[in-house]
């Protein structure tokens, strides 16, 4: 019979201090949740996606059943995160996209699509790549509507924006869908730290290799050589035929959802059975009990580089990183001048003593030189926009025109007005004695 042989591996990346995202590998199921929200707790959100996902099963069930399955999943999700929300405030924010392959089997086999966010799920079939989920971002509406090349895209100041997330406030219905799989079909599902960093060229030829634990390596590597700043998560599925008699592998969880004191923080939720032996080790080796052997490569031979680069205390050096350092330090004066240039061009809404604010420029300072001012402050308060929206605004909501900033304000008041007609609507704070949201704004004397 045919079923998943995977593999996985996380990593905290060059830049981020934290690893929020989280991967599952197993014969039947395959996830990635990218957490978001930082302080807000991120982590706890991707690894509560993963906790949730690794309680389906949908082998042998129809296509239907299937999809209206991995659809409670995301709601159950989105509800499970509430509470955690609820019983910790200071968590308010914290979210995650989820993507996901669910195998359902039959004849012929088929796999179910879960997807919401923007990771994303690859399949490579007789050499040729295609990608099987669609972007919930922002620069993918603009892409779809003609408005910008998927070249752009990759640069868009708006790039990160998400349009749908699992939060526990905002509804976030998934893209479902069923598609037939074949024997040698190999899947990737990965976060936005690998697809928004290495190109999709790149991917191509790094899945071509045998094994994917070797895959997910190298994957991952790829990332860190071109200076990828966010975590990165890679999951690889190849659809294979095993004996039945042998039963399934016991899965393996990475990242975020593998770590102890990230399970400790979420007492009621239910772990998978977890075949890692060291939850603090970035690389799973998963070999399919159906074959004796890896099908390419030296699978305990990485096993054993990758456990010893795990247990030493040596900094791992990234020569192409520092090498950029170096040519970005000679280069200092001409980048000063180019990027103040560039940043009074732009603009982003922001919070300004607690009132919703145009500014023009880019948000922080380069070295003592500030790249913003103050261009608008409206009367729209900060306190009265619903959860996610004033997360957003305290983050900075980076657009690349006057008018566009003034639309991210108009949207902003009519959420906010949303919230003082219906005042117990989830997320929406009590501007029951607040003032009356405006989208009116006013030039700063600054």
């Amino acid at each position: 019979m045919l079923t998943l042989r995977s593999a996985a591996r996380s990593d905290i990346g060059l830049v981020r201090t934290g690893n929020e995202d989280s991967g599952y590998a197993g014969d039947q199921l395959v996830v990635v949740a990218d957490g978001m929200g930082g302080h807000a707790a991120g982590e706890l959100a991707s690894a509560a996606a993963i906790a949730t996902m690794s309680e389906m099963e949908t082998a042998g069930l129809g296509d239907v059943e299937a999809l209206e399955r991995l659809s409670e999943a995301v709601l159950t999700t989105s509800e499970r995160i509430a509470d955690v929300v609820a019983a910790n405030s200071e968590f308010a924010g914290m979210g995650t996209t989820l993507t996901a392959l669910a195998w359902l089997g039959g004849d012929p086999a088929r796999v179910a699509v879960l997807h919401v966010g923007d990771s994303r799920a690859y399949l490579l079939r007789d050499g040729v790549l295609s990608q099987v989920t669609r972007d919930h971002t922002y620069v993918q509406t603009l892409i779809d509507a003609g408005r910008i090349t998927a070249d752009e895209a990759l640069t868009h100041p708006r790039r990160n924006l998400l349009m749908r997330a699992i939060d526990g406030v905002h509804p976030a219905e998934p893209d479902v869908s069923v598609r037939e799989a074949h024997p040698g079909d190999r899947f990737l599902v990965c976060s936005d730290g690998l697809c928004g960093y290495v190109s999709e060229d790149r991917i191509h030829e790094l899945l071509g290799i045998a094994d994917p634990t070797a895959v997910v390596t190298a994957l991952v590597e790829a990332a860190l050589e071109v200076g990828a700043p966010d975590n990165v998560t890679c999951v690889v599925a190849d659809v294979v035929e095993t004996d039945e008699a042998l039963g399934a592998d016991i899965p393996v969880v990475v990242g975020a959802a593998g770590e102890p004191r990230n399970r400790e923080r979420l007492p009621g939720f239910a772990f998978p059975a977890d075949a890692q032996l060291d939850p603090r080790a970035a690389t799973v080796v998963r070999v399919s009990t159906s074959s004796g052997k890896g099908t390419g490569g030296d699978v305990g031979a990485l096993a054993g580089v990758y456990a010893e680069e795990q247990s030493s205390t040596r900094p791992r050096v990234r020569w192409p990183w520092v090498a950029a350092l170096v040519a970005l330090a000679v280069a200092v004066a001409a980048v000063v001048g180019l990027t103040w240039t560039w940043a009074r061009h732009q603009y982003f809404v922001g919070n300004e003593g607690g009132y919703v604010a145009i500014y023009r420029g880019l948000p922080g300072a380069l070295g003592p030189v500030g790249l913003h001012a103050v261009e608008q402050v409206t009367t729209l308060t900060v306190d009265s926009l619903p959860d996610f929206e004033a997360m957003q605004v305290e983050n900075n909501i980076t657009v690349d025109s006057l008018s566009a900033a003034q639309q991210v304000v108009d949207h902003l008041s009519t959420s906010a007005a949303q919230c003082t007609s219906a005042p117990t609507t989830p997320g929406c704070p009590d501007v029951s004695t607040g003032p009356t949201p405006s989208a009116t704004a006013t030039p700063s004397s600054t």
